[in-house]
């Protein structure tokens, strides 16, 4: 088994109107890392660096708020939206995988996604795609995370055309499942106290899990946590590049090519520099498809010799399992496949 990397993919041919050929080798080269690892690093992808330096600082602003102006923006689990303080979430949990406490991820989180809103005529409503909640007293916030938010939205569009392609289908066949996309956009702040930490073995930065969706858009500073389950066990560290977005795909991905895409399993471990625990930040934008949409392994993905892994299920249906698992603490049943691969892990 060859060693563990997450490819480099310059995406700008399909950003930027670039030839047959290069639109070609960008299809090849996503492909080849979704089946093999799952994770991508992309440049070429046309976010200016003012939009993504205006999202640090207003991040930065929102997260040094005392923790009880913050917990004013608590929403419900259900609803996905607004801050999640820390240790108020178990990712492993969407796994169905016990975790050493049950809540104990330490980050703290601001979340902010489409409304039924912005898709007026389509079957999307309040119970799937809730308002947002904003802090009126800082308008900077809002105006970086929304222009953050439409360009990140702009990538992801950009890469389902690319797997569309990979998959070769129509170049539309996406359009049909992400019309009335259920986007998020989640914030993360890993930090403790500053001063150096005795680390315990409850102590996760964020626990193991898959994203539930269809592609992950990922900015992150380039302090050391993530790390990604490679195929051998092994738990890695990914740091991004200059200038690149980290890529993941998804488990409606991994289920419409009834796993032949990966949809990789990550965590995040405290950032520890010299016993102290270093402040690390990200930005997730899911672009998890509509919430009506029906999943299941394509025709040419199955066959008597690799049957269906698994059954239909609707996006709703899926998230909302997920989600009871990491924000409410309801163990979820129905992801055994990923449970059993962290169970056989190894550091």
């Amino acid at each position: 088994m060859p060693p563990f990397s997450v490819p480099t993919i310059d995406i700008s041919a399909w950003v930027g109107g670039g030839s047959h050929d290069a639109r070609a080798a960008v299809v090849a080269a996503v492909d080849h890392a979704a089946r093999t690892v799952g994770f991508m690093q992309v440049v070429g992808h046309g976010i200016p660096d003012s939009v993504l330096t205006a999202l640090a600082a207003e991040m930065d602003a929102f997260f040094a708020l005392p923790l009880d102006a913050k917990k004013a923006f608590v929403r419900p689990a259900s609803e996905n939206r607004g801050y999640s303080p820390p240790k108020s979430e178990s990712l492993s949990y969407s796994l169905g995988v016990d975790p050493v406490t049950r809540m104990n991820d330490f980050f703290e989180a601001f979340n902010v996604g489409a409304s039924w809103r912005d898709y007026p005529g389509t079957a999307a409503t309040a119970a799937d795609y809730a308002e947002n909640t904003w802090p009126d007293a800082m308008p900077p916030f809002r105006d970086a995370v929304e222009a953050y938010f439409d360009e990140a939205r702009w990538v992801a569009g950009t890469l389902t055309r690319i797997l569309a392609a990979a998959l070769r289908v129509r170049d539309d066949f996406f359009d049909a499942l992400t019309g009335h996309s259920i986007d998020v956009l989640r914030m993360n702040n890993y930090a403790l106290p500053p001063g150096s930490i005795e680390l315990g073995a409850e102590l996760t930065g964020m626990g193991e899990h898959t994203d539930f969706g269809l592609v992950t858009v990922l900015w992150a500073d380039q302090v050391a946590g993530l790390q990604v389950l490679g195929q051998d066990g092994s738990w890695n560290d990914v740091s991004p590049a200059d200038g690149a977005l980290l890529v993941n795909l998804g488990d409606v991905a991994a289920r419409l090519t009834n796993d032949k895409w990966m949809s990789t399993l990550h965590r995040v471990k405290p950032p520890v520099i010299d016993g102290t625990i270093e402040r690390r930040r990200s930005a997730a934008f899911f672009h998890d498809g509509n919430a009506d949409a029906v999943i299941a392994p394509l025709p040419h993905f199955v066959s008597r010799e690799t049957p269906a892994l698994y059954e239909p299920v609707t996006i709703r249906e899926h998230i909302a399992a997920k989600l009871a698992g990491s924000r409410a603490g309801r163990k979820n049943l129905g992801a055994m496949r990923e449970a059993a691969r962290v169970m056989a892990s190894h550091d």
